[in-house]
């Protein structure tokens, strides 16, 4: 039989055997019943239901509680307990040797509800009641004294009442298989956090408060719940992993140390809770996932904690604690804690060695599997629970740094925003989901039948049919063991194939057969097994041109010490990654060029090897790093200051985004920070700016983007940026300050605007270029801000010249990613002198009565990039009235003669030796860049008056475009000067990708980019016999 394994929801509740309230009120009158309706199950269960009714009926004869009675009034009622007793003898059991409990689950009405709010309250009555009972309240000397004898007593009366209504919903699918998971979970935190509360009174009582040494404060134990507790899924029969911890260091008013009380304290709450009593036990608790294991000490302070994890935890211990939470004890502690311990699970980069990590914690399971016979263990098989977990935890580790919403310790909820945030396809989140809850589901029916932590299938056929019986596969009636296990293998199958595509098993795939080259003899080479002769042989064989140099390269790097002191994982990692880097160089032109530039970042993170198996992990991305380095060493070295950028050749940009694309990113991403997170959203920022720098070098490296694009996505890129900047800046102050009134006296609203002027203005940015501003403002320069409670209000003028400020430090401030950009003021009114912030009467003032021409060349290349849209719109306006006012064409071709001739001279001198280096050339030199802008800005100032196309636009080349019609050159004169701007700024844009910080690579690299000015000759000969033709007439 197949049933197909999507036709059940097992993440929902199902409406099989819901009893309404009234249904529930017993009818004393009523006889008992002689057997329990059993015609709803199969046929061979029913012997076992009378037996267990008459184990029921001959303890009815000795105590009677009145359960056969009620369930004769309410046949739903039992036909749902022989429904529970077919699928658990545990619950049979305390059906028949505590009926009361479930009378008064009945009466209680507790079957029909989730109570899991309520545990915690309901079960500190019921100890209340214990403790104060008549004896020990007549007795003064016992009412202070612990009675561990009556909590344990207690907790497992308690616990007993909930598992028994817990299996009973479970069953009757009342509640869902999250719903289950969850209200296990919580009675767990309620019988840990009460218990705890009575244990830490009775050993103030006995041994005085802990007090913080450093804090002076009173101390309370904080615990720690991981695995299955932790993510509030635990299974009806789960064991408790706990971790317990406290703040600092210090000890109790009658001397007795934090660490010796909450050892003891740690001791007892183990103990109430595991101790196998007559009443049995409340939860098996573990306590094996503690710093050191089994051999550590129980209990430790924050510090050695946080110390722990950082200096030596392993693996897998990153993987656990990606679930911890605080579930008993002091939870502000507790999340301080876990605020401290999160940088252990998660890195700030992508961090690809969880894969590995997972990896071999899933290669030891498979190995103790086989050892033990446990293929048919639903949990560590394969196909099995781990490996749901694997997927998803793997994906949380590697980019839960960076996206914080994948910080859950629900399995679930991380499902949820791996869909949402398209880590992982919808239909494959859904398939896994369905998958998972199909298997806990199981799980709880296992573990529920006898009260056991098992997740074997079993093996005699009666107990087959009763876990069918209570999966309901098909239905109840017709439950086919045979037909579970079909529907059980369709879904490992589908957890499977989803493990095998995320977490790929190098049992499974041969690194080597990614490329044509022989990988032995690769791993030969790098591990020095061959003699130099060879070495260099192999190289050349491979293609590199410069064999002997590389081999030499490659000794340098393993006899350094940053590589000689490794630890024996990492040396690992790299000799996985060497041979691939080898064959991935060897395809491209010039392998050994590449390899030089390469092992520069190599060099950089070689203590941080997460960079180098993300590599090794993505040939895609292994191909695109050697690609980019070998071809550029600007982005050879950009990579090497930001390996955190590695992530971004992931992917390969198709095309560039839209400026509105950028825009939504970039606050998308802010949103998730929140808004108290400056060093975050700094941090973030860099990064936005940085990741996207590196993805459009990449595009015009690999020829998929124009020069034109190249500018206009980096240009895009820092607008982005700087509208979030105005954003934040714009909210701290308004929480600060209030809001600043505008000069209508209007509030509540934002009359900033920044002004680029420069390449960014002319959307011209290049990728080292800084940002040329003014800041405007139309502020009340007399009226305070609007301050509400709490707020300190300040002059409204004062608000915008602060909000300038925290603008150019958000820009400029060094971070561990650099800075944003640098902001050059400058060319505000008045220079460097002038106001920070101006108001637009007073910016066009001085432009109309103080401004040099050389101010008003600038100003063609302006326009408003961020803030007030109203005043954006009153900035190009007045941009437009400037530009175009009458002016003195003679006078002004002298003005900027003399400014250009003045220019050359004053950035030569500065230059020095390198106005010859090619960049210079091509953008200061005769013929250059700055030639045509000039020429373009006197077209602007001198012909916009009469041509008002002119003034339409800020970049060069459209202005040029509506220069056509204005009869400033002839067309084919202007198409000259465009096609020039073009042919000189592609070179530039070039040369940059093939310069370094610190300039040339080497004298042949150097050489190699001056000769590559030779075919620009023409074009700047074109240049300068068009600018003598402008202002031949005007040059004396």
């Amino acid at each position: 039989m197949t049933v197909n394994p999507g036709t059940r929801d097992t993440d929902s509740p199902a409406s099989f055997g819901r009893v309404h309230p009234k249904e529930l009120m017993p009818d004393n009158a009523s006889p008992a019943l002689d057997h329990l309706p059993c015609d709803h199950l199969p046929d061979a269960l029913k012997p076992v239901i009378d037996r267990y009714w008459q184990r029921l009926l001959e303890r009815e004869h000795e105590a009677p509680s009145g359960l056969p009675e009620l369930l004769a009034q309410q046949g739903r009622l039992a036909e749902q307990m022989a429904l529970v007793w077919a699928a658990s003898d545990y619950a049979a059991n305390l059906c028949i040797e505590q009926p009361a409990l479930l009378v008064q689950l009945v009466a209680s009405n507790e079957l029909l509800h989730l109570i899991r709010d309520d545990y915690a309250q309901q079960l500190q009555q019921a100890l209340a009641g214990l403790f104060e009972q008549p004896e020990r309240l007549e007795q003064p000397e016992r009412r202070a004294q612990p009675d561990e004898a009556a909590l344990k007593s207690g907790l497992r009366q308690f616990q007993q009442r909930q598992m028994l209504r817990l299996i009973w919903r479970d069953v009757c699918k009342l509640s869902s298989v999250r719903e289950t998971a969850g209200e296990v979970s919580a009675l767990a935190e309620a019988c840990l956090d009460v218990t705890l509360q009575q244990l830490h009174r009775w050993a103030v009582q006995a041994h005085g408060e802990p007090v913080g040494e450093r804090s002076g404060q009173p101390q309370q134990l904080v615990v720690l719940g991981m695995g299955k507790l932790g993510a509030s899924e635990l299974n009806l029969s789960s064991d408790i992993d706990l971790i317990f911890a406290y703040p600092e260091a210090g000890e109790t008013d009658k001397g007795v140390s934090c660490q010796q009380f909450f050892l003891r304290l740690g001791q007892q709450l183990v103990d109430a809770l595991d101790a196998v009593t007559a009443d049995g036990f409340v939860f098996r608790v573990d306590m094996r996932l503690r710093p050191y294991g089994s051999e550590g000490v129980l209990v430790c302070s924050f510090d050695a904690m946080e110390n722990y994890y950082q200096s030596q935890g392993r693996d897998w211990e990153r993987y656990a604690m990606i679930k911890a939470r605080t579930v008993a004890g002091d939870k502000a502690a507790g999340a301080e804690l876990m605020q401290r311990l999160r940088p252990f699970s998660y890195r700030r980069y992508l961090d690809f060695s969880a894969f590995e990590a997972l990896r071999s914690m899933k290669q030891q399971i498979n190995k103790q599997v086989r050892k033990k016979g446990m293929n048919q263990d639903i949990k560590l098989g394969a196909g099995g629970i781990r490996e749901v977990e694997f997927v998803i935890q793997a994906l949380q580790m590697v980019h839960g740094g960076r996206d914080k919403r994948l910080q859950q310790t629900s399995l679930y909820d991380a499902m949820d925003v791996l869909r949402e945030g398209q880590y992982l396809p919808a239909e494959t989140v859904q398939a896994l989901r369905n998958s998972y809850s199909f298997l806990r589901d199981l799980e709880h029916k296992l573990q529920g039948f006898a009260n056991k932590q098992t997740q074997s299938l079993p093996a005699a056929q009666q107990e087959q049919l009763r876990v069918a019986v209570a999966m309901a596969v098909p239905d109840v009636k017709h439950a086919d063991w045979s037909a579970l296990l079909s529907v059980l293998e369709q879904h490992r199958d589908i957890v499977r194939q989803h493990f095998t595509d995320v977490i790929h098993s190098d049992e499974d795939d041969d690194d080597a057969s990614r490329h044509d080259v022989d990988d032995d003899e690769l791993q030969a080479l790098w591990q020095q097994e061959l003699n130099e002769q060879a070495a260099v042989a192999l190289l050349e064989g491979l293609g590199y041109e410069a064999a002997g140099q590389t081999w030499q390269e490659l000794l340098t790097f393993r006899k350094e010490k940053v590589f000689q002191t490794l630890p024996a994982e990492s040396r690992t990692r790299f000799a996985r990654f060497m041979p691939l880097l080898l064959a991935t160089l060897a395809t491209e032109k010039t392998p050994s060029v590449g390899f030089t530039r390469v092992m520069k970042m190599v060099e950089a993170v070689a203590r941080r090897t997460a960079y180098i198996v993300l590599l090794s992990e993505n040939p895609g991305a292994m191909k695109q790093f050697v690609r980019l380095c070998t071809a550029s060493p600007f982005v050879a070295e950009f990579i090497s200051k930001h390996p955190v950028l590695l992530d971004e050749l992931l992917t390969v940009m198709e095309k560039p985004p839209e400026k509105s694309a950028l825009q939504a990113e970039l606050a998308q991403g802010l949103l998730r920070l929140g808004e108290d997170s400056f060093e975050e959203q700094m941090e973030y920022l860099r990064y936005f700016k940085l990741s996207h720098t590196l993805q459009v070098a990449a595009a015009q490296i690999t020829g998929t983007m124009t020069v034109m694009k190249v500018s206009d996505y980096l240009t895009f890129t820092a607008e982005a940026v700087l509208e979030q900047v105005l954003a934040l800046c714009w909210q701290h102050l308004v929480r600060k300050h209030g809001y600043p009134v505008n000069q209508r006296g209007d509030h509540g609203h934002m009359d900033f605007v920044t002004v680029a002027y420069g390449k960014l203005g002319g959307i011209e940015l290049s990728y080292i270029s800084d940002l040329d501003l003014v800041f405007l403002h139309d502020g009340a320069l007399d009226e305070d801000t609007v301050a509400a409670e709490g707020q300190k209000s300040i002059n409204s003028r004062e608000f915008y010249t602060r909000m300038a400020q925290r603008v150019i430090t958000m820009l400029g401030t060094h971070t561990m990613s650099g800075k944003l950009y640098e902001v050059d003021m400058r060319l505000r009114p008045s220079g460097e002198s002038g106001l920070l912030v101006s108001t637009l009467p007073a910016f066009e003032q001085y432009q109309q009565k103080e401004a040099w021409t050389w101010e008003q060349q600038a100003l063609v290349r302006s326009r408003a990039v961020a803030g007030s849209a109203a005043m954006a719109a009153e900035y190009e306006a007045l941009r437009a009235r400037i530009l175009s006012q009458p002016r003195d064409t003679a006078a002004l071709a002298s003005d900027v003669i003399s400014m250009r001739k003045r220019m050359r001279e004053e950035l030569t001198r500065k230059a020095g030796r390198g106005a010859s280096q090619p960049p210079f050339v091509i953008k200061q030199g005769e013929g250059g860049i700055v030639d045509i802008e000039f020429m373009v800005q006197f077209f602007v100032l001198s012909a916009s008056n009469d041509c008002p196309a002119l003034l339409t636009y800020s970049d060069n080349i459209r202005i040029l475009e509506a220069a056509v019609g204005c009869g400033v050159l002839s067309p084919a004169d202007i198409d000259s000067l465009t096609q020039a701007y073009l042919a000189l700024r592609g070179t530039l844009h070039e040369f940059a990708l093939q310069y370094t910080e610190s300039g040339p690579e080497s004298q042949a690299h150097d050489q190699a980019i001056t000769d590559a000015l030779a075919p620009l000759a023409a074009r700047r000969a074109d240049v300068t016999r068009l600018w003598h033709k402008v202002f031949s007439d005007y040059d004396a």
